[in-house]
């Protein structure tokens, strides 16, 4: 995350652009599109204490938008478009909340798309910005209806262990380093220059899980099972610590998205492999990862009530995961609109 005096920097560099809210902006550029994490900074320090009492709704909507404008740095609209989403420049929305209880109307959850959740107190001043992206706001639904967006089909292979692609995809190839030494790193933490691993030593790493096994929770535990062959996969990689925040993908720093299949359907969420969207993170040596640049490691697993045991691995890059792995004819939507924010989002402010 950038400090604020640099975000300063960038909110003046937008400000003489002559960009407005609608003009997009390739990720590529550096200078002009601020990171999620930024986004929140900037907003969050910028508007809290910021009065809104006796406006009406649609008032307070209009005039919270307008500050948002003029804290990014960009000239307010006369009026604001019915655009999707409302800020399309930055991609994201803007939701004024009151409760913990989030309404998106008429439109699915875009994984990543920004969702500025400005905070109001009991006297309607502006307690606190939270910004979260679509697949942020899939996980902290619990209701259990939201669906998968995208899924695939398990294949077996030939082989117990596979490497799909004999190499990354061509935008990762000047930054990974199979010389390096995950040991001082953190498996949530950004990618960083001379620290990714290639995907063929990813491989290599990992394919010595096979045959490992640990108690099994039940298949009612999915979410337990997935937890201790992430740690398994973060031991393996090298690192010092397991960490899991529960963002895509998985082990963020080696850009790897890590799958346990006891049976054939892979679920994906909302995330489409091969997409080239870029993921909601800073560059890394001037190079701006996109979805499918992710590497996935799919373990096929075997589980009697008592152990589960590993059996296979196939790793491949987002780019070639549906020439390994068979998609779902169609898609599902979401037809959740209701998500329920739990008081954690918000910090120690509540």
């Amino acid at each position: 995350m950038t400090n604020f005096h640099d975000l300063q920097l960038r909110v003046e560099e937008i400000n003489q652009s002559g960009l407005t809210i609608y003009d997009l902006i390739p990720r590529q550029v550096g200078e002009l599109w601020i990171p999620t994490a930024d986004l929140e900074l900037l907003l969050d320090i910028s508007m809290k204490g910021i009065a809104l009492r006796n406006l009406p709704l649609r008032t307070r909507s209009k005039v919270v938008k307008e500050h948002v404008c003029r804290t990014l740095g960009y000239p307010v609209p006369r009026s604001f478009r019915r655009t999707q989403p409302r800020f399309p420049g930055q991609h994201f929305d803007v939701y004024v909340q009151k409760s913990n209880n989030l309404q998106v109307w008429n439109e699915d959850l875009e994984p990543t798309r920004r969702y500025v959740i400005v905070r109001l107190d009991a006297n309607d001043t502006i307690l606190q910005v939270k910004v979260v992206t679509g697949l942020d706001l899939a996980r902290l639904d619990n209701t259990g209806t939201l669906t998968q967006k995208y899924q695939a089909r398990m294949i077996s292979g030939r082989a117990l262990t596979e490497l799909v692609v004999e190499a990354d995809t061509k935008r990762l190839h000047p930054i990974v380093n199979d010389g390096a030494d995950l040991s001082v790193d953190h498996p949530t933490a950004l990618p960083r220059e001379g620290a990714l691993l290639s995907i063929r030593s990813v491989f290599g790493k990992l394919r010595g899980l096979i045959g490992a096994s640990f108690p099994d929770p039940g298949r009612s535990q999915e979410r337990h099972r997935g937890a201790t062959l992430h740690h398994l996969v973060c031991r393996r990689l090298g690192y010092r610590a397991y960490a899991d925040d529960g963002r895509f993908p998985d082990v963020r720093n080696q850009l790897l998205e890590v799958k346990l299949q006891s049976s054939a359907t892979i679920d994906l969420g909302l995330v489409d492999p091969h997409s080239e969207g870029p993921l909601d993170m800073p560059r890394v040596n001037g190079v701006q990862v996109r979805h499918c640049d992710v590497r996935y490691a799919v373990f096929s697993a075997a589980a009697d009530g008592a152990d589960v045991v590993l059996t296979g691995v196939v790793v491949t890059t987002g780019e070639m995961f549906f020439a390994r792995f068979a998609p779902f004819e169609g898609r599902v939507l979401n037809k959740k609109r209701q998500i329920r924010l739990p008081p954690t989002l918000y910090g120690d402010s509540l």
